[in-house]
């Protein structure tokens, strides 16, 4: 593929993080140990959804997605970083910085519409719980999934074949640690009017737009639970959504704060780009381990040596104090004889049968 007149400019210098060996050496340790940690995390929790038939459910379906995209998000972005805390020559080929603004532009656009597409998931399953099987189906979870990797791999490509025409001619000095467009469009001496009006479309549709889809979501799963009568029914409602929840704070939360600030390379900027790049990862896997039930309880299960024994009899379930988001006054408890699961069963059959069980 050709990639214009690049004969003056054939690669772009970095000037990472810190010119400092002691410091380099000390970010390096750091960075690795949280890139170790964000596979470990990611891994664990896709293996835990694949083998747990517990966790087929459309929520866990995008969340195995989630954690896929952050896997390749930070691998995009840190290991580079690596190499060149421990490098002298921190230079990249054209090409290959392109090569990763590409897959930025993949992984980020794919994350902002997965969640966005958990939000209107968590949505139905709260302030439509008794239609949730039907809202959200197979073929809807699957659509809002792939049309994710779909929106993410055509920003892409549109701002890269964009950038390939662009021109660079003696400025190639990058100062920040890693190569994403914005920093590209200033070092080019050729008309970027085109690739500024793609990146701002991008913006609009990735960051914005997702982000208004959110805040219209919990708008309403908010008036929801707030509408809830009882204490115990507010409380089980929110802890549906408030992984999800925080995961979003954190991730346009961070996102806006490295966005507007300018690609000086000044020290409080490359801090909030951390935050967006490498830790945000890392705190997704965690945030959905540590806050939701049935990923912790999975977990225990597994840290343990063998299955908890149900207790002998019937056991019995009692229908959540809201259907529809409110409780219906005088209306009695709803109690369903369930059959003892054998040891090994998976923990979570015995509650198939209630229609009114959140997801």
């Amino acid at each position: 593929m050709a990639l214009g007149n690049h004969s003056t400019i054939t690669e772009f210098l970095l000037l990472g993080l810190s010119a400092d060996p002691n410091i380099r050496a000390l970010l390096f340790v750091l960075f690795l140990g949280i890139y170790l940690l964000t596979i470990m995390e990611n891994l664990m929790l896709l293996l835990m959804i694949r083998a747990d038939s517990c966790l087929h459910k459309p929520m866990y379906f995008f969340l195995s997605h989630l954690s896929f995209v952050d896997l390749c998000f930070s691998s995009v972005i840190v290991p580079k970083m690596l190499e060149n805390l421990l490098s002298q020559r921190k230079t990249i080929s054209v090409e290959g910085c392109l090569a990763q603004v590409f897959f930025v532009f993949v992984t980020a656009g794919t994350e902002a519409c997965l969640l966005s597409g958990m939000a209107y998931d968590r949505h139905a399953a709260i302030c439509r719980p008794l239609l949730y099987g039907q809202i959200m189906g197979k073929q809807l979870y699957m659509h809002l999934v792939w049309g994710s990797w779909g929106l993410g791999f055509l920003d892409a490509l549109i701002n890269v074949l964009l950038a390939v025409n662009m021109v660079f001619c003696e400025a190639k000095i990058i100062h920040h640690y890693s190569y994403e467009m914005p920093s590209l469009l200033p070092l080019s001496c050729s008309d970027i009017s085109r690739s500024l009006i793609a990146l701002l479309c991008s913006t609009l549709l990735h960051g914005l737009g997702n982000f208004l889809l959110v805040f219209l979501s919990y708008t309403r799963i908010i008036s929801t639970i707030l509408s809830i009568s009882s204490t115990s029914g507010r409380s089980k409602a929110f802890s549906t959504c408030s992984a999800h929840l925080t995961a979003v704070t954190l991730y346009y939360g961070s996102g806006l704060l490295r966005h507007l600030m300018p690609n000086s390379g000044s020290p409080i900027e490359l801090i909030f780009s951390v935050q967006y790049t490498v830790v945000t990862p890392m705190l997704n896997s965690l945030i959905y381990s540590l806050k939701n039930k049935e990923v912790k309880g999975e977990r225990s299960l597994r840290d343990s040596s063998h299955l908890p024994q149900l207790h002998k009899g019937q056991a019995r379930w009692k229908r959540p104090a809201f259907t529809e988001g409110r409780r219906e006054p005088g209306h009695p408890e709803l109690s369903i004889p369930v059959t003892p699961q054998p040891q090994g069963a998976c923990a979570c059959s015995a509650l198939r049968a209630a229609p009114t069980a959140l997801p």
